[in-house]
């Protein structure tokens, strides 16, 4: 499957980017999956459903089903987290998969930068970034679109992962 990261720092724009890509690319005809990698410990499930209540009696993995979606949590109990390509092997195919967050992966990634609240540009010094998407005038060593010209960064990530 082919794979693009969105990464910056906090409050960078990165969400934002991520949900108008998706909806630009798949748009456009193509499937699309994402991951996100969050530093901090979250819960998608709510205390006193009965799947939070399987996952709280130790169940390692609890799988939630519907006619319109399914989804499946998995507890680490003290396990490593998942390798950004193990995750990747658990999804089913599709065109592409963006990925938001493991700015330090190999994969090629587009750095979302706003000028507030004022971080450097990881871009000079990671060649895995490929093109900025900025709010604000940056010198950067590759090319750099406005973070709001969703068309011209799909674009852009279509023709560098050959869709």
């Amino acid at each position: 499957m082919k794979m693009y990261g969105i990464v910056g720092f906090k409050n960078a724009g990165k969400t934002g980017l991520m949900e108008r890509l998706v909806a630009e690319i798949v748009g456009r005809g193509f499937t699309v999956s994402t991951i996100k990698h969050a530093h901090h410990n979250f819960d998608v499930d709510q205390p006193g459903r009965d799947s939070y209540r399987h996952r709280k009696a130790g169940a390692s993995q609890t799988v939630l089903a519907s006619a319109n979606r399914w989804a499946m949590m998995t507890e680490l109990r003290g396990a490593d987290e998942p390798t950004l390509d193990q995750l990747l092997a658990g999804l089913s195919p599709v065109d592409l998969v963006l990925v938001e967050g493991y700015k330090r992966g190999d994969h090629p990634k587009v750095e979302a930068h706003r000028a507030e609240p004022g971080n450097p540009l990881l871009a000079p010094d990671d060649p895995t970034v490929r093109a900025v998407a900025a709010d604000c005038k940056v010198d950067a060593p590759c090319p750099v679109f406005d973070l709001n010209d969703t068309t011209a960064i799909a674009d852009f990530i279509l023709l560098d992962v050959g869709l």
